[in-house]
């Protein structure tokens, strides 16, 4: 485990909750259109395989997007300040959103996902603005907040979403774009600036290249393995994110109001964990064991998701893996922590650009390999391709993070 940073200045004032706040707002937004946006791209398309593929590629274009803009938001948010990159945020996500509801053809969608990819930045930025203002030993319990949070957001908004869609496929959009709207206003009134001026770093260009990000993080000896855990974890991640839909879908001919239902359970389980379980997590078994631990859950559930026969299988697997949601904010804080306080909005888009890296390949991968098997017969356990593949690189994240520790243990017994 690294050692903590050096000289870390005192936490700045500001509210937590007000960014606990806007990131529910966001993302009920964003939950809304989770479990409708795959079937909508199928009223453009001719068959299953096509819908896959061109799901995919949306989900690439918008991961695209992300990974150029975000780094060059995270460096902005250290130069500006927090506030005015979340209002910017919240912006274009309304646009992004009604753009993609009123949108006649796929091409009018990409335009939305374009403008959603340029601006999506709320989560790194919130979690610099709790870098802000958390002190050095409850940082990871502020990671928590905020991923619970984002989880409180799935729990109404894929389910109310859901619901909207079984009435017409185009009103989520319209009931997202409004919310996005609601919570510019209520950042621009409401949310006060977390980033003192004595702690802003410079802009540099350097900082603003996505792969300059990737490759700084790649380059420190000090949390290489855990860089390389995290993005494996996120890959993983993201195809099931980029497939669930249209697997369950395929699978159990489920309707936009059942995945609705099954991705409310997902942030229930989220919501329970990172608000109200992290803090004995954390205690009872301590950062490390509790990353490993959370990862070992999820690479077992994501090969259970595969092999599920029935739907109400997925429910079962989803209240079983709770330890796996407390894996990120745990693996999360243990980097925060080796990184200077000036650093933390740099940092924190240079972990978003991993994220977007997997969300280009994944969704085109997931989507590809879903294609390929979507002419199957329900019960045909190949179907579930794409969730074998996110449970081995689960595995592999363990083992390198496993290693990554080990290594650290034994370097320091022989200091001592």
């Amino acid at each position: 485990m690294p050692a903590p940073a050096e000289q870390t200045p005192a936490p700045s004032k500001g509210n937590l909750n007000f960014v606990l706040v806007c990131v529910f707002i966001d993302m009920l937004g964003i939950g809304l259109v989770v479990p409708v946006l795959p079937i909508l791209v199928g009223e453009y398309v001719h068959d299953k395989e096509a819908q896959a593929l061109w799901y995919g590629v949306m989900g690439a274009v918008f991961g695209l997007m992300q990974f150029i803009f975000m780094p060059m938001l995270g460096a902005i948010s250290d130069r500006v300040g927090r506030r005015p990159v979340l209002l910017y945020s919240m912006a274009g996500m309304c646009i992004n959103f009604l753009s993609t509801a009123l949108a006649p053809n796929l091409a009018y969608m990409f335009i939305g996902r374009v403008i959603g990819g340029m601006s999506s930045a709320s989560m790194s930025v919130a979690s610099a603005y709790a870098s802000d203002i958390s002190t050095h030993e409850n940082r990871a319990r502020s990671f928590g907040k905020i991923g619970a949070a984002f989880g409180l957001g799935f729990i109404a908004g894929p389910m109310l979403g859901g619901l909207l869609g079984d009435v017409n496929l185009h009103l989520p959009f319209y009931a997202a774009a409004a919310l996005s709207a609601a919570n510019f206003l209520y950042g621009y009134f409401c949310v006060p600036e977390s980033l003192p001026q004595a702690q802003r770093a410079p802009f540099k260009l350097t900082r603003v290249n996505p792969l300059a990000g990737v490759f700084k993080l790649a380059g420190r000896d000090d949390i290489r393995g855990l860089v390389v855990a995290f993005a494996l974890m996120t890959c993983a991640q993201m195809m099931l994110q980029s497939t669930w839909v249209l697997y369950t879908s395929f699978r159990f001919n489920w309707s936009t109001g059942q995945n609705g239902l099954a991705l409310f359970c997902v942030g229930m389980a989220a919501a329970v964990v990172q608000a109200g379980l992290l803090g004995v997590f954390m205690r009872v078994f301590g950062e490390v064991r509790l990353t490993l631990i959370g990862l070992a859950s999820g690479c077992i559930t994501y090969l259970l998701y595969g092999l599920a026969t029935q739907g109400w299988m997925m429910y079962l697997f989803i209240c079983c893996n709770l330890l796996a949601f407390a894996a990120g904010p745990a693996l999360q804080g243990i980097i925060s922590k080796a990184t200077p306080a000036n650093e933390q909005g740099e940092l924190m888009g240079s972990l978003q650009s991993i994220s977007s890296l997997g969300a280009i390949l994944m969704p085109l991968l997931g989507s590809f390999v879903l294609g390929q098997v979507s002419h199957l017969p329900p019960n045909d356990w190949r179907i579930g391709t794409s969730f074998f593949m996110c449970s081995t690189m689960q595995a592999i994240a363990i083992m390198v993070a496993y290693h990554y520790f080990s290594a650290r243990r034994r370097a320091r017994g022989q200091s001592a």
